[in-house]
C-alpha cells in the first residue's frame, strides 16, 4: 500500500510541473522535432526493435532499463512525463509488466493516455503457461521473444502500428521493417539448423528459470530449470532437489545461467549434480547496455543460438 501511494503522490506531482514544462531533449541528447513521432517502450528489446524500424523519425524512451526488473518497475518521473506526451506506446504484454492490474498500466491511468495510442505487441502469440510451486496456479509465461519467430510477429506488428499512427512515414517503415524482419527470418532458420545439429540426446536446456519455454518449444529443446516463476522462492532445496533428479534422469550435459540472475543457486546445482556450468551467461529479460556484446536484440538471439549449440554440441 506504501509503494502504491509513493507511486500515485510522485505521478500527480509531476503532472502538475508538466504544465509549465518546455520540450526536453530526447534519450539521445538532440532536440525532437515537430515531426518526430515521440514513441515509449516498456523494456529493451522493444526499444531496439523500435530503432530498427522507425529509425530518426522516432524519439524514443524506453522505462525498463538494463539490470532492471521488468515484472515490477516503479516509473521515474522523467518516466512519466514522456508516457504522458507520448504519441505512441509499446510494451510486450503477457504480463512482463504485471499486467492490467501492474505498474506500465497504473501509470497509463494516471498519465491519461488515451488507450488508441498503447500496443501490445504480443496480441498475435499464443500464451504459455508456468505452475506455480504447489502445481495449483497458473501464471503467463511473458517470455516469447526469446523465440525469433514471436520477434517476428512483434516487428511486424510495431510496423502495422508506426504506419497507421504516421502514414505519411508509411513506406519509410514499412521499408525498414521489412529489411529488418528479413533479417529475423534468417535467425529463425538459423535456430532451426543448429538445434537439429545437436544429437537429440543432448537437446536439453537447463537454466536457473523457465523463461525459455516458447523457443525450447518451438524448435525442440527439452527443459530444466530450478524455478519456473520469478517471483516466488527462487533457489529452495526442494527446486534443487528436484532439478538435480531431472538432470540425472536425463543425463544433461551442461548448465546454463542467465546474464540477470544470481548464480549460486546453480552453483549448488552444479557441485551437486557433477555437471559443469556454461561460462558464458545466456541472456532473457533483456539486452547489454550499449557497447556491450549483445547491445541489440539481433545480438542477443545470435548469441544465444551460438551458446546453445557450442555447449550442447
Amino acid at each position: 500500500m506504501k509503494r502504491f501511494l509513493k507511486y500515485f503522490i510522485v505521478a500527480s506531482i509531476t503532472l502538475v510541473l508538466l504544465t509549465g514544462c518546455g520540450k526536453e531533449n530526447n534519450d539521445s541528447g538532440g532536440k525532437a522535432s515537430d515531426e518526430t513521432l515521440k514513441v515509449v517502450t516498456s523494456f529493451t528489446i522493444i526499444q531496439d526493435i523500435a530503432r530498427e524500424i522507425g529509425g530518426d523519425n522516432l524519439d524514443i524512451h524506453n522505462l525498463v532499463p538494463t539490470g532492471t526488473d521488468p515484472h515490477e518497475y516503479e516509473p521515474l518521473p522523467k518516466d512519466i512525463k514522456k508516457a504522458t506526451d507520448a504519441d505512441i506506446l509499446f510494451y510486450n504484454g503477457l504480463n512482463l509488466e504485471g499486467g492490467k492490474n501492474g505498474w506500465f498500466f497504473k501509470m497509463m491511468d494516471s498519465v491519461g493516455q488515451d488507450e488508441e495510442n498503447i500496443y501490445s505487441l504480443t496480441e498475435r502469440v499464443d500464451a504459455m503457461y508456468l505452475s506455480s510451486e504447489d502445481g495449483t496456479d497458473e501464471e503467463i509465461n511473458p517470455h516469447a521473444f526469446i523465440d525469433p519467430a514471436v520477434g517476428i510477429k512483434m516487428a511486424e506488428d510495431m510496423r502495422d502500428a508506426l504506419m497507421e499512427k504516421d502514414p505519411d512515414r508509411k513506406e519509410d517503415y514499412e521499408k525498414k521493417a521489412d529489411e529488418y524482419i528479413e533479417r529475423l527470418k534468417d535467425i529463425d532458420k538459423d535456430y532451426e539448423e543448429k538445434i537439429n545439429d545437436i544429437e537429440e540426446k543432448n537437446r536439453i536446456l537447463i537454466t536457473s528459470e523457465r523463461a525459455y519455454q516458447y523457443m525450447a518449444d518451438h524448435y525442440g529443446l527439452k527443459e530444466g530449470y530450478i524455478w519456473a516463476i520469478d517471483t516466488e522462492e527462487n533457489g529452495s532445496p526442494e527446486q534443487i532437489k528436484s532439478l538435480i533428479k531431472f538432470i540425472d534422469e536425463n543425463d544433461a550435459p551442461v548448465l546454463f545461467v542467465e546474464s540477470n540472475v544470481d548464480r549460486r543457486p546453480m552453483e549448488t546445482v552444479s557441485n551437486e549434480s557433477g555437471v559443469q556450468i556454461v561460462e558464458k551467461p545466456i541472456y532473457s529479460d533483456e539486452i547489454g547496455k550499449p557497447g556491450e556484446e549483445v547491445d541489440t536484440y539481433v545480438k542477443y538471439l545470435n548469441y544465444n543460438i551460438k551458446l546453445i549449440h557450442d555447449a550442447l554440441k
